[in-house]
């Protein structure tokens, strides 16, 4: 049955009746630049190639050019970038002032104040809700005055937990406007995986929803938050929007946010920040147990999700752009706020699922809305395609222009079918690569050349300034085509990330020491014999679980919570829909071993309470030793083996204090295959 709506466009229109004066809203603010998504007169003559090729040999001169073309700056930056990666120092932009929400909104507002910023595609389909850019600058600048007048000021942290929403972007683009730092906890995650973000974070406040909607289903949302803060001292205030009509129950410190924002003024004036002042946090899975919030600052961000955005999608003026991703997630972050709003995009935030309330979801979705750009998850675009292709075919697909895969690498048969019969062939299909850290895309077929080709399931090309380098296994770097090694970039970005919160040496440690001076990506690379990059995946300890990058020692570390379980390993195996999932191999006390299934299911539950849900292991395996060589390491390789059943190789198992182990992990395996076969055919 599907979840009751509030009637969502109420709040909208209760706030736009309150509209104040346009202009007067950012008087502070004179214009030292050219409205964004053009080049300047120096540069626009230039070709894709020669354009490239100045952004690695004279980046100053162009990220410079860029960065006065497209933003507008409180005080104009004196020099262009202060780098040295082998410490980890990265500023860009240095003594410029400007405020991100000012770049995102004001300066569209002042042009076309009623062009629609938002198309809010909710749960159920027909229901949109169109939010214009003067609506939204107005809800931002309320929400920003109430989170002020609660005490929230510059360099605040303030944890977002919402599903995709207007009033999810809202509270981004407030928190932005004051110079509070926000941190987007995905609304999926357990409330110990929440409180640990908070706490880390040093959170002062909380938003959240009453509950969240999704796929016909209700989520707690307000409930998770009130069991995260009982451990969270830092928290003063939870700031709670009604989703659904479902009253909740509110304490001391919870403010309703719809009342708080109705008394506050539609005008707030935006602090003017420092390029390199924090703008948000984003809490991401490392090779360690302990997630890291990953720091990404104000005007290079800002930049280079913008461009990207305009030159690998094509973005022109008037396009809906589609990112189907949550703002949960780096990608929702870049490419379904930043980017899309700081070149005055439409936007659509799509709160529901690809099967919900049938497979042609997204494709009826594209034709009422006529979105121009579709950017999605390759895990989904699997999902979709054992449904066959009258699902697609059902629905006119004429205004798409350009694909986009984003999240893991996407493989064959699922890029031709998005190219073939989604696209109908006529559409380019960039398959991006990028991370977190990276802020942006960094590898995609386009921009390129007119009529350059578009090799399938390739990564490809690289983005301005981007240069990437492949590394051998003895730290060499790898010279020529045909080759594979360790993916790295030789300079810095405008979006790279600026550290590690609270923690810039695991950051140095993480991302430069591997190589040093050059940022070290985590993933491995193939260089074609034409010179063009594929990602062959990760080579540290992160599985890549339906786009999202989970660290096999978090998952470890929530099962060995267990007093039943001395000892875990996890591993990735290949899925065919989400492309890798968990596989734990598990020691089970002696004297328990009998009531394993039991343990079994407390471990399910006990990663879905710790982590989500989407980090429960897809198998189990119990063993009674694990292989480790003599120095006490877990040989993860002979575990992986042994899970995708490639055991006629195992390589050298000299090292293993005691070879005999694999034997039996082999022969247990065999047995669990086999219940499994057993179990399938009943």
């Amino acid at each position: 049955m599907a979840a009751r709506s509030r009637g969502s466009g109420l709040f909208w229109a209760a706030l736009s009746r309150r509209r104040a004066p346009g202009p007067s809203r950012c008087l502070s603010y004179q214009p030292h630049a050219p409205a964004p998504g053009t080049w300047s007169t120096e540069l626009s003559r230039l070709s894709h190639g020669d354009l490239y090729r100045l952004s690695v040999t004279d980046p100053d001169r162009f990220w410079g050019a860029a960065a006065a073309d497209r933003l507008r700056w409180v005080e104009p930056f004196h020099r262009v970038r202060d780098c040295d990666l082998s410490s980890g120092r990265i500023g860009w932009f240095l003594g410029g002032k400007l405020n991100v929400s000012v770049n995102c909104l004001d300066v569209h507002v002042e042009k076309h104040p009623d062009r629609v910023a938002l198309i809010w595609e909710q749960d159920e389909p027909g229901t949109e809700v169109k939010v214009t850019y003067r609506e939204l600058l107005e809800t931002t600048c309320r929400l920003a005055n109430a989170l002020k007048s609660h005490g929230i000021n510059k360099g605040d942290r303030v944890a977002i937990y919402m599903p995709v929403s207007p009033l999810a972007v809202a509270a981004m683009l407030a928190c932005a406007r004051i110079g509070a730092v926000h941190t987007v906890v995905f609304a999926g995650f357990s409330s110990d995986a929440l409180a640990g973000r908070i706490q880390d974070a040093g959170c002062k406040a909380v938003i959240t929803f009453n509950e969240g909607v999704r796929g016909g289903r209700v989520i707690q949302l307000k409930a998770t938050v009130d069991a995260a803060v009982k451990t969270c001292p830092s928290v003063q205030h939870v700031f709670v929007c009604q989703r659904t009509e479902t009253p909740v129950v509110m304490g001391e410190r919870d403010v309703q946010l719809e009342e708080a924002m109705s008394s506050q003024p539609a005008v707030c004036a935006p602090e003017a920040l420092d390029s390199e002042d924090l703008l948000f946090l984003l809490y991401t899975s490392g090779s360690t147990g302990k997630p890291k919030g990953v720091v990404h600052t104000q005007a290079g961000y800002l930049l280079y999700a913008s461009l990207t955005l305009q030159h690998v999608f094509d973005y022109r003026d008037g396009d809906v752009f589609g990112c189907m991703a949550d703002v949960g997630w780096i990608t929702g972050h870049s490419y379904v706020v930043y980017g899309p709003l700081c070149n005055g995009a439409t936007t659509v935030l799509f709160e529901s699922t690809p099967v919900y309330p049938n497979p042609g979801r997204y494709w009826e979705t594209v034709e009422r809305l006529r979105i121009s750009q579709f950017y999605g998850a390759p895990t989904a675009l699997r999902l979709l395609l054992k449904y066959g292709e009258s699902w697609v075919k059902k629905y006119d697909r004429s205004s798409l222009r350009t694909l986009g895969s984003v999240g893991e690498p996407i493989n064959h048969e699922a890029w031709h079918w998005f190219h073939s019969v989604v696209g109908e062939g006529r559409c380019p299909l960039v398959d991006t690569w990028w991370q977190t850290e990276t802020g942006g895309v960094c590898i995609a077929p386009r921009p390129a050349d007119e009529g350059a080709p578009i090799v399938p399931a390739m990564a490809m090309r690289p983005f301005f300034g981007i240069q990437p380098v492949l590394m051998g296994e003895k730290g060499e770097q790898l010279s020529g085509n045909d080759i594979t090694g360790a993916l790295c970039i030789s300079q810095p970005w405008p979006g790279i990330a600026r550290s590690i919160y609270g923690d810039h040496q695991r950051f140095v440690d993480t991302y430069f020491k591997p190589y040093p001076g050059f940022y070290f990506s985590g993933d491995g690379a193939y260089r074609s014999e034409d010179g063009f990059y594929q990602i062959t995946g990760r080579m540290d300890d992160v599985i890549n679980v339906s786009g999202h990058r989970l660290g096999t020692a978090e998952i470890e570390d929530a099962l060995d919570e267990h007093p039943a379980v001395p000892e875990t390993a996890v591993i990735g195996i290949p899925h065919d829909i989400k492309g890798e999932v968990p596989f734990a191999f598990v020691v089970l006390k002696e004297d328990l071993s009998d009531d394993a299934p039991a343990v079994l299911q407390q471990l399910r539950d006990l990663v879905a309470t710790k982590i989500a849900k989407y980090a429960v292991p897809e198998h189990f395996l119990v063993v009674t030793r694990l292989p480790k060589t003599r120095s006490g390491k877990i040989m993860r390789r002979i575990l992986r083996k042994v899970a995708m059943e490639t055991t006629e190789d195992l390589g050298d198992v000299s090292t293993l204090d005691d070879p005999s182990i694999v034997k039996e992990i082999i022969e247990a395996h065999e047995a669990y295959r086999k219940q499994r076969q057993e179990e399938k055919k009943k």
